[in-house]
């Protein structure tokens, strides 16, 4: 099986409750959503073509880390995604995958911690959100909601209301970099009492204005879209 890998590398999570720790990041390249605020335009397109046993190689050959991040554009619209994540359990770390919601979470191996979007207005693709991965949704799991201004939080509210009160997965919400204020937006949340945890993207805060520090372990050499 190949895949379409825009790059492989080491780095610190910059998201999510394994914020903080290292982890090997592998992102496969396309997507099937074109975000307003998306921060991995270059991911879209550029690629190298890899057998999964070659990117499980790569990844092992990294060093140890806390976590292995499988990551897009969207991971999950590539067929080989799913034998990917099931090789990566078998190195011995927790393997998670951030994916869009816009794709059956039922082809994910149920030991892969599910990160998954639900997309707010300023998207530019609310309701893209499959309805049926929330019964697919585990403890283990996060959602986030991007919110970039009071339109989107209030999507976000309306929708935890009606569809996320028994879910189990962390909720999660983030303010999009340099449109909404994070003490803005923990205010908000303050004010509303929720049952969430502020996302912050700490790679943004440990390195402004530049691109994050990363070990590349592989990155893309030629163009092909997934």
């Amino acid at each position: 099986m190949e895949l379409i890998v825009n790059e492989i590398f080491y780095s610190i999570q910059g998201e999510t409750i394994t914020s903080g720790f290292t982890s090997v990041f592998v992102r496969l390249t396309g997507c099937n959503l074109e975000c307003a605020y998306c921060d991995t335009r270059y991911a879209r397109e550029a690629g190298m073509v890899m057998k999964v046993n070659e990117v499980v190689e790569t990844v092992a050959s990294a060093g140890l880390c806390d976590h292995y991040t499988v990551t897009g554009g969207e991971p999950l619209c590539q067929k080989g995604a799913p034998q990917l994540l099931r090789r990566l359990l078998k190195l011995g770390r927790p393997v998670q995958v951030e994916t869009n919601g816009t794709i059956l979470l039922d082809v994910v191996p149920a030991r892969v911690r599910k990160i998954v979007d639900i997309k707010t207005p300023s998207s530019g693709h609310a309701g893209s959100f499959l309805m049926e991965n929330i019964p697919l949704l585990t403890a283990r799991d996060e959602v986030k909601f991007v919110v970039s201004d009071e339109e989107d939080f209030d999507f976000a509210l309306r929708f935890i209301d009606a569809y996320l009160s028994s879910c189990p997965a962390v909720i999660n919400f983030s303010p999009v970099w340099g449109a909404m204020e994070p003490g803005r937006l923990a205010g908000m949340m303050i004010g509303h009492r929720l049952r969430a945890r502020l996302n912050l993207q700490i790679h943004k805060a440990i390195w402004p204005g530049e691109d994050e520090s990363k070990v590349v372990i592989k990155n893309h050499t030629l163009k092909k879209t997934c």
